[in-house]
């Protein structure tokens, strides 16, 4: 009876509509345990949601960056059936790797390890020893559990593992950026190892790429508001919070599920004194008959580094995004530069012909943390009773991706029930 009088008593506030902060709510909803969401934006989603944008005197909805899933993200998509969200919000693609030039790649129609091992035997654009140098360094890293002590960067270990000539230039240098958002030569090796093990080296389906063919914001945390508004919580957009002790005085707890640099003002005894890195996407608008000859296409040498088919993913036609990620020159140019720019690489690869209609470029500036080795995380449980941070930089070991966000909810969630 005493535990049942503690659950009712339970009512948890969560600061932040995000990934994080969405499957906190969700988590401890599905106990029973009440909760009240409190976001500052107008549209749940932190930093991958939608946003109204207007371009050219258009005026349009775009994903503030373009995110790649892959099948071994299991928490966020047991979250999503869970709210509701339907099997085709996403596109499965059997993992292959295209650029427009010089390299191919594809898992075979064997059972695992050999699906991986084959295909990277049978990549092209790689000479042959570079390939069963590749198929060796798997082995390698299967043997160290995916784990190296002391950490060092990506590039350390690939010129270690002699990985470092054309296959770390189309595979596993841009794999490093794409899951870490951190150039190879600052990342993290034990974070690198982290998404291998759970990606290439996972069994089935893990290494499968899915591409959303929905916004960001209707991936999960739309159908995770709808969810819990459903079961009569509560969640307040446009509702910025200034005090979280103050808050933590009218919840049994709060998980603050914010970005680590909005910490300063929210928590300032708690904020880490990080490095950031950005993500510039760029969405090029052409004639409805453009389109690409497969949904993501690779680019080696200039500053795109991954060119997406909106047409082909979310029926935007002739809507192509090209993402730019971590830091680097790009920096220093304008909005109008960096545009131009991406059109004349898309040009170039001779994916277009024409201009485009309209070209918009969507900049996170603190799209993640610098994902270096030895960088610390914060526990989950603070020095505040009550009090749990949620976010993907609280993950021990996984990088910063949507998986990792959605992880720390759960687990900052569970902390919360225990503490109730």
């Amino acid at each position: 009876m005493e535990d049942l009088d503690r659950r009712v008593a339970a009512h948890v506030a969560i600061v932040g509509a995000g990934y994080a902060g969405m499957a906190a709510a969700v988590t401890l909803a599905e106990r029973g345990i009440p909760v009240t969401v409190f976001e500052s934006g107008q549209v749940p989603g932190g930093r991958a949601r939608r946003i109204p944008v207007s371009s050219y005197g258009q005026g349009n909805e775009l994903d503030n960056g373009q995110h790649i899933l892959v099948g071994a993200y299991t928490e966020l998509f047991r979250l999503m059936r869970t709210v509701g969200v339907p099997s085709d919000a996403l596109m499965r693609i059997p993992l292959e790797i295209r650029y427009v030039s010089g390299f191919s790649f594809r898992k075979l129609w064997f059972p695992p390890p050999l699906d991986l091992l084959g295909g990277l035997l049978a990549a092209r654009g790689i000479p042959l020893r570079e390939r069963l140098g590749a198929v060796k360094f798997i082995f390698q890293l299967r043997r160290q559990s995916f784990r190296l002590q002391p950490d060092i960067t990506v590039d350390e270990l690939l010129k270690l593992h002699r990985q470092d000539g054309r296959i770390g230039h189309f595979l596993w240098r841009p794999l490093c950026v794409s899951a870490l958002n951190t150039p190879s030569a600052q990342a993290s090796a034990n974070a690198f190892l982290a998404a291998l093990r759970d990606t290439l080296s996972g069994d089935g389906e893990a290494s499968d790429p899915l591409l959303p063919r929905v916004d960001l914001s209707r991936l999960f945390p739309e159908p995770a508001m709808e969810f819990l508004l459903k079961k009569g919580n509560e969640v307040r957009l446009r509702h910025p919070v200034q005090s979280v002790h103050e808050l933590r005085s009218q919840f049994s707890a709060v998980i603050v599920a914010v970005g680590p640099h909005q910490l300063k003002a929210l928590l300032p005894e708690l904020a880490p004194d990080y490095s950031y890195q950005p993500i510039n996407t760029c969405y090029l608008q052409y004639s409805p008959g453009v389109k690409l000859a497969f949904p993501m296409l690779g680019l080696a040498d200039g500053l795109v580094q991954w060119v997406f088919d909106r047409g082909a993913l979310t029926g935007e036609k002739g809507l192509l995004a090209a993402v730019i990620s971590a830091q680097g020159d790009h920096q220093q140019m304008t909005q109008d530069e960096l545009a131009e720019t991406c059109h004349r690489e898309l040009r170039a690869a001779n994916l277009v012909k024409e201009k485009p209609v309209w070209m918009r470029v969507i900049a996170e500036k603190r799209a993640t943390i610098s994902c270096t080795p030895g960088v610390k995380r914060p526990d989950t449980a603070t020095r505040f009773p009550g009090i749990f941070l949620a976010g993907d930089y609280t993950d021990p070991e996984y990088p910063p991706t949507l998986e990792a966000a959605v992880r720390s909810g759960v687990r900052a969630a569970t902390m919360a029930i225990k503490g109730n």
